[in-house]
């Protein structure tokens, strides 16, 4: 029974993390290297990270810098950067990239602060889920008699107990992120 709980808390603490990841690539108008994390390059036919070619580093709030390490890579980097959906066209001298991140308009940040709610609920649904598959188990325990009913009522209350504090979680960090939207 307590393994029950124990997996349905680490899967529940991983659907947080992802959440944090998928907040953490949001362009937000302001540099953030996280943006870069889904891009890749084709570096001897393998597609390879930016951050394993180059450093990335922001030099001013709104400027982000890629140098590679082989200088012959710039231009594959840049090319990978036109590709994506980042939307934003890089300024390559041949040695390293500037991506520069213009202000955010009230639309977009409206528009920002929309996607941040449904990637919020996506989470919650999958925490629910959890929840459900948790129960499952349970249940399934107290058929095959391996638990008592007053442990099974008391194992779903433990349960609800744990959705609750992810799902109140989700809602701290989804209003967190959505206010820092938009007051940049």
């Amino acid at each position: 029974m307590k393994e029950v709980l124990t997996h349905a808390e680490d899967k529940m603490k991983k659907t947080i993390h992802v959440l944090q990841e998928e907040f953490s690539e949001i362009r937000a108008g302001r540099a953030n290297p996280n943006v870069l994390d889904k891009i890749t390059v084709d570096y001897y036919g393998a597609p390879t990270p930016i951050n394993q070619l180059a450093a990335v580093s922001v030099s001013e709030a709104r400027v982000l810098v890629i140098q590679p390490w082989d200088v012959s890579t710039c231009h594959l980097i840049e090319k990978a950067i036109q590709k994506s959906d980042l939307g934003i066209n890089p300024q390559c001298d041949g040695k390293t990239i500037r991506l520069i991140f213009p202000q955010l308009t009230e639309e977009r940040r409206k528009e920002i602060a929309k996607d941040i709610r449904k990637m919020s609920e996506q989470a919650k649904v999958a925490v629910r889920s959890i929840r459900r598959d948790a129960i499952d188990k349970l249940k399934k325990m107290k058929k095959d008699s391996v638990i008592t009913e007053d442990d099974l009522k008391g194992a779903e209350k433990d349960t609800q107990t744990l959705t609750d504090k992810f799902c109140k979680e989700i809602d701290t960090i989804s209003d967190n992120t959505e206010k820092e939207i938009m007051e940049i």
